[in-house]
Order: structure tokens, then sequence, then C-alpha cells
């Protein structure tokens, strides 16, 4: 396995993320238009893409989200890799290079109908706080975060 920092314009990158949106279309209901707004990839700048065997197979990215935290965004492992590392992988990349860049600490969001994603977070040291931003008062939203 390796990973590979890049941006949004990488077309591995993109084609995950094709795939990400795909599953939480279906995970989240009526309620993925909501949660869609949010997930914009058209100016990310930190993004990494996994590779085993020279086939893209995971993605995740961040943005600034104040002056000492990141938010990791659009984190995604295809359904035949999941439980093989390469989300943790790619979430200790981004924590890597968001503490090269002078961040302190990440959060995220993630949904409730997203359990492997709740204890991929969990597993990697990030706790639940109270949900942020645009997810405050949305039931379906957890909200985590860990210090660099």
């Amino acid at each position: 396995m390796i990973t590979s920092r890049t941006d949004s314009s990488n077309t591995d990158f993109q084609d995950l993320v094709k795939l990400l949106d795909a599953d939480l279309a279906v995970r989240d209901g009526k309620d993925h238009e909501f949660y869609h707004q949010f997930n914009s990839i058209d100016a990310l700048k930190n993004c990494v893409v996994a590779y085993s065997e020279d086939a893209a197979v995971g993605c995740g990215a961040f943005k600034p989200f104040s002056d000492d935290a990141v938010e990791i965004k659009r984190m995604y492992t295809n359904e035949e890799m999941r439980g093989k590392g390469f989300a943790s992988k790619i979430l200790n990349e981004l924590e890597i290079w968001a503490k090269e860049e002078g961040f302190s600490k990440c959060v995220l969001e993630t949904g409730i109908k997203q359990p492997e994603a709740i204890a991929l977070y969990e597993k990697n040291g990030y706790y639940r706080i109270p949900n942020y931003g645009q997810y405050i008062g949305i039931d379906n939203s957890v909200c985590f975060e860990k210090l660099l």
C-alpha cells in the first residue's frame, strides 16, 4: 500500500469521491442533499489517495476549519478493500500533513448510519464533541476531534 498527496484535480480522487457519494446517497436517504451541499471537492488542496497494486482504493482530504484546525473530509475506501488498514493509513497521512502545515487539531463529521466510520475514528484517537457549525441540531450527525 502506498499513499500519494495530491489535490482535488486528481482523477483517481474524483473517481473515488463519486463512489463515496453513491454510497452516502443510499445510507443518508432523504438527508443526502443536506449533507451533499457541504462536500464540494472543487478547491480541496490537501487530498490523499491510497493505492494497492497500482489501483486507487481509498481517499481522504482536509480543508482549513479555523486558525488551528482542519476538517477531515471525503474519507472513503472501496468496499472490497475495507478492513485492511487503508483508511487508518490515509487518516494518518492527512494528520501528518495538517501538522506539517501548522495545524494542531482535526475535526470531522460523520453519520450515525456509518458505524464503520465511527469505529475508525475512535480507533485512531478521535473523541466525540458536540456537533459544530451546520451540524448543530442534526440528529444523524456525529462530530469528532483529535489533537495532533
